[in-house]
């Protein structure tokens, strides 16, 4: 496909959720050295109450069945919200929109969960320990500021807004909490495709938040004439994370 074509294609590809198959081929991403996943069912065994935070579509936390009752999930994307409540609904997950919430303030009772989790999303220290029993464990892989740093450089944006976040500065926000695992990787990924780059700032517009096509026209055409004689946009994506226990109630 031309430049064009790619183009136009990006712009009106559909997207629901946080379905990532769109990009078979075209984005291509190694696995960090843990499994997010897998700590987060070794924690299930317990039977507390589950808070997962920022769910998106409901595609990770789905895949963790069977959950255990009382499961929670909120999510602030308004777009997301009924996709999340189709998919969660028939697993007994109640999906809460918090969409007109101010900084990651949870419209939730106090110590109702004995897990939360948060896979690439937000969240309030303080909020968690306020949701969080005493003993409950609060488990987060984030995005670091350093994530894809090199797209941004290869069209000539500016680095992250948030470039200070890492693994440092989120363990020293968790003061009060018992650190009982903390990693942090850079993880090779690569970009194949100029359709794909444009879908995936399409979808993630934190990442430029000034991006236009027609305002980065130079350098999407320079990428694309790379991209297409056969020489992928090496990226890197900055993983952490951390898994921390709220100290039991004096």
């Amino acid at each position: 496909m031309n430049y064009t074509d790619l183009v136009r294609g990006a712009a009106h590809a559909p997207f629901e959720g946080w379905d990532f198959g769109v990009f078979a081929g075209r984005f291509t991403e190694e696995k960090p050295s843990w499994d997010f996943a897998e700590l987060v069912r070794a924690r299930l065994t317990d039977g507390d109450a589950l808070l997962d935070l920022g769910t998106d579509g409901g595609e990770f936390l789905s895949g963790l069945t069977p959950l255990p009752p009382g499961t929670t999930a909120t999510e602030s994307y308004p777009p997301h919200v009924p996709v999340a409540r189709r998919r969660l609904a028939p697993l007994g997950v109640r999906v809460i929109d918090t969409s007109d919430e101010d900084d990651d303030l949870l419209p939730l009772p106090d110590a109702a969960f004995g897990l939360v989790t948060s896979r690439h999303e937000s969240y309030a220290p303080a909020e968690i320990a306020r949701v969080l029993r005493g003993g409950g464990v609060f488990l987060t892989q984030q995005l670091g500021g350093r994530d894809l740093a090199e797209l941004n450089e290869a069209l000539g944006a500016p680095g992250h807004v948030y470039g200070h976040w890492d693994l440092a500065t989120a363990r020293a926000g968790l003061a009060g909490f018992e650190i009982l695992d903390a990693r942090e990787e850079l993880v090779p990924a690569a970009f194949h495709d100029i359709g794909a780059v444009l879908l995936f700032l399409r979808i993630t517009p934190w990442q430029i938040p000034d991006f236009d096509a027609g305002r980065y026209d130079t350098r999407l055409r320079a990428l694309h004439a790379r991209l297409s004689s056969g020489r992928p946009l090496t990226v890197r994506c900055h993983r952490f994370v951390i898994t921390a226990r709220r100290p039991l109630m004096s």
